[in-house]
């Protein structure tokens, strides 16, 4: 049986131990991040606390309304192992309680029901020399040409005017101030890392990681576009493997657009897909008085 608790109803102590148990443990689901990315967000567990699944919460127009926010690749349901019977309890559950624009499910649960799926590339950690076989051969060229290039781990406060400038995306200042925010709280939990690349004494790219445990995620790759024959893209992220993927895996943490999915598997990673649940604006509204 399924159980929705609010926010100030949740055991996090029992929460954080079904998560750091879970099969599907990732860094998006932990209460930390959810709470500096999230307006608001409630959990429905199953049993006590055997699987779970957090909820983020929006306000629009006066509803409560589920979607994913910003930076928030994967949630869905957590537990000791994948149950698509249980998964499906869940689902339902979140159909019938909530006005739903967006729910991202993760890449090892296994519901399929009528969901469409995204796309994630993924490199497990492994030796460099193995990995870089397995490189497209267009992608070794490239990063063979930009060797003249130099390579520096960089910190955040000296570098906020070439993110604020070529940053990509975030169109809405809000949307800005909510990245810096959360680059903020990963530099407060000694998470995030950034490592650029230079022509002489020029930044021509730069990228930002997390580094959660054992693995590094992709948060923003920023490229100086003037730099772009320069191929400090290619570069920088085959040194960033270079240096550390023999002691973490590597998440690029996205891959749907053609450009971008062609990128990240250039690079010999492998496709991880996971279940969504959207709606569009106008079937939100003809729901938009559920409970």
């Amino acid at each position: 049986m399924i159980k929705k608790l609010k926010y100030k109803e949740i055991d996090f102590s029992r929460y954080s131990k079904c998560l750091d148990q879970s099969l599907q443990k990732n860094q998006y689901a932990k209460k930390e991040v959810l709470d500096v990315l999230c307006e608001s967000w409630e959990l429905l567990i199953y049993g006590d606390y055997e699987f779970v699944m957090p909820i983020p919460i929006k306000k629009k127009l006066g509803f409560r309304i589920v979607i994913m926010p910003l930076f928030c690749q994967q949630l869905g349901v957590f537990g000791p192992k994948s149950n698509e019977e249980i998964e499906l309890q869940f689902l339902n559950f979140l159909q019938k309680n909530y006005r739903i624009f967006s729910y991202f499910f993760n890449d090892k649960n296994l519901i399929t029901q009528n969901l469409k799926k995204k796309k994630n590339y993924f490199i497990q950690k492994t030796d460099y020399q193995l990995l870089r076989k397995n490189y497209f051969k267009g992608r070794k060229s490239t990063v063979k040409t930009a060797q003249y290039l130099n390579f520096k781990e960089l910190k955040a406060a000296d570098f906020l005017d070439f993110i604020k400038s070529n940053f990509k995306g975030l169109d809405k200042k809000g949307d800005m101030d909510q990245f810096f925010r959360y680059m903020n709280f990963l530099e407060s939990e000694n998470t995030l890392r950034l490592f650029g690349s230079y022509k002489e004494n020029d930044l021509t790219n730069m990228a930002i990681i997390i580094d959660d445990e054992n693995q590094f995620s992709l948060l923003g790759l920023i490229n100086d576009e003037q730099y772009k024959s320069d191929n400090g893209a290619s570069f920088l992220i085959d040194r960033i493997l270079k240096e550390h993927i023999h002691e973490k895996s590597f998440n690029f943490m996205g891959g749907s657009i053609r450009g971008i999915e062609v990128f990240f598997k250039s690079f010999g990673s492998v496709l991880q897909e996971y279940p969504v649940l959207e709606n569009s604006k106008k079937d939100l509204l003809k729901n938009f008085y559920r409970k």
